[in-house]
């Protein structure tokens, strides 16, 4: 396993500790384990360094002329896939994951080592801009940085750093249009550069019907679509897949959460007045839907004490509270999508005070209409589980599926569950109407059987509170037509989608 280089001086050593985090993080993707990961990133980010060094002398001999390069990061990124592809080529492919296998001995991987006029718009643009200059928008675009700390790091003005993030859109965008203009396209891709370069200028301009049946068979245009809208909320993808390759969106995905861990939620770039209004409307909402809360549990308590008075028909206290109204805890065992995290005593408590009777007499933990359910599943531990049996009663989870990016052959999305109880483990389960199939996944393990899908909870985040969530995401291929996934269950109990 080969040292990791040495650092000049303290400002390398400061700027070498953030690249390695983010080659460690793209290499754990590209490996099938943790002891792999750490070597693929060592390899690759002796091989980057010394690219970039090589980069940096040639430029200083060169009487400032500026060859052409990507800023450190991305290019230590591509010294992973460059790596991984060696891994493959002379035998140690077991190591790497096997989706990365093939697709690095598929075309799409020949891409990015090809002829320069063939590789990805968002790869040619950003190589193409000075170095300063790109290094400040992948900062903040890929790697989810506030832009006051990019723009401190870049020894910029901060009172004009919303603006000077503005300019360097606008020169990756003007880089890449040259570039799409230069890229060798047939006839009808050459009818549509015109159409495309205005319709994405504006954010109120409309996509023609023509051009957008267009872009949804032509990978080529529609990546330089992506390129070219600099509103929306595109740019990041558009850089990360162009730059990355294979794993980019997974990659971007991580490195959001990485920052939302690091900084707290939210990316903090600048002052936002609208931003704020929000977040204070939020946390009155918050605080409404928590005395919301706290009025239905005690609502649940008094109902509860009620129905274990003496002199109530109907035999003895555990009776009453088994047969009670399902409906006087609702409000405490419904998780809904906008209840905030409650104490897991104060939710458990009543939801576990009216188990379900079975014919028999006897309590049921979990529901019997799981037997037709198409994915078998374990059901895993909780600390309690919400009712089943007479009378409907409120689903135990709840389900936000968030189509993330789509493009013509595949697409990106997140889901979020909501459990009215607390997780020991989890498995979240759903199916495709349309032959969807997913590729990767990040933070849960996948498996899928035909159009089911089973997504398992990863070592770190197996526990879940009391009306907390849980969140992964994937990639997936589709054809034809892409419908919402369906029959969600988390651990084997049937989740309502909101």
């Amino acid at each position: 396993m080969p040292d990791l280089p040495t650092p000049k001086d303290a400002a390398e050593a400061a700027l070498f500790s953030e690249c390695w985090d983010a080659v460690l993080s793209y290499a754990d993707l590209c490996t099938s384990g943790s002891t792999a990961a750490n070597q693929l990133a060592r390899e690759a980010f002796a091989l980057g360094i010394r690219e970039a060094r090589a980069a940096e002398d040639g430029t200083a001999r060169g009487a400032g002329r500026r060859s052409s390069r990507l800023p450190r990061i991305p290019l230590l990124l591509t010294a992973v896939r460059t790596t991984a592809a060696a891994w493959e080529a002379r035998g140690q492919g077991h190591k790497l994951d096997p989706d990365l296998r093939l697709w690095l001995n598929s075309g799409k991987a020949a891409r990015y080592v090809g002829p320069p006029l063939s590789r990805p718009i968002a790869l040619r643009g950003l190589r193409d801009m000075q170095e300063p200059d790109a290094a400040l928008l992948w900062l903040a675009e890929v790697e989810a940085l506030p832009l006051h700390a990019v723009v401190r790091r870049q020894g910029l003005d901060p009172t004009a750093a919303v603006e000077e993030l503005n300019q360097v859109r606008g020169l990756f965008r003007d880089r890449c249009h040259r570039n799409h203009l230069d890229t060798p396209m047939d006839a009808e891709c050459r009818s549509y550069v015109r159409l495309l370069d205005a319709v994405t200028r504006s954010p109120a301009a409309d996509t023609p019907p023509d051009l957008s049946r267009h872009l949804a068979t032509c990978v080529e245009c529609a990546e330089a679509a992506a390129c070219l809208r600099l509103h929306g909320g595109g740019l990041p993808a558009a850089l990360a897949q162009g730059v990355i390759g294979w794993g980019g969106l997974a990659y971007l995905e991580r490195r959001r959460r990485a920052a939302e861990v690091r900084l707290g939620a939210g990316r903090p770039d600048a002052p936002d007045a609208e931003g704020a209004a929000e977040q204070v409307a939020a946390s009155r909402a918050r605080v409404l839907r928590g005395g919301m809360l706290a009025a239905a549990v005690l609502v649940s308590v008094v109902a509860l004490a009620v129905s274990m008075m003496p002199g109530d028909t109907g035999g003895s206290g555990g009776e009453n509270v088994a047969q009670g109204n399902p409906a006087d805890s609702t409000p405490v065992a419904g998780p809904g999508s906008v209840l905030p995290s409650a104490d897991p005593g104060t939710s458990a408590a009543p939801s576990s005070s009216r188990p379900a009777a079975s014919a028999s007499g006897s309590p049921s933990v979990t529901g019997g209409d799981d037997a037709g359910k198409p994915d078998p599943e374990p059901q895993g531990t909780s600390s309690a589980t919400a009712g089943a049996g007479g009378g409907e009663e409120t689903a135990a989870c709840e389900v936000t599926y968030d189509l993330v990016n789509q493009w013509p052959d595949g697409f990106q999305a997140t889901v979020t569950v909501t459990t009215a109880v607390t997780l020991d483990a989890w498995r979240v389960a759903w199916s495709f109407r349309d032959g969807q199939k997913v590729d990767q996944m990040w933070d849960a393990s996948l498996a899928q059987n035909g159009s089911r899908v089973t997504a398992t909870a990863a070592d770190y985040n197996r526990s879940v509170s009391a009306n907390g969530t849980l969140t992964f995401g994937f990639l997936a291929s589709w054809q034809n037509k892409n419908s919402a996934p369906y029959a969600f269950t988390l651990n084997g109990q049937t989740c309502t989608s909101s």
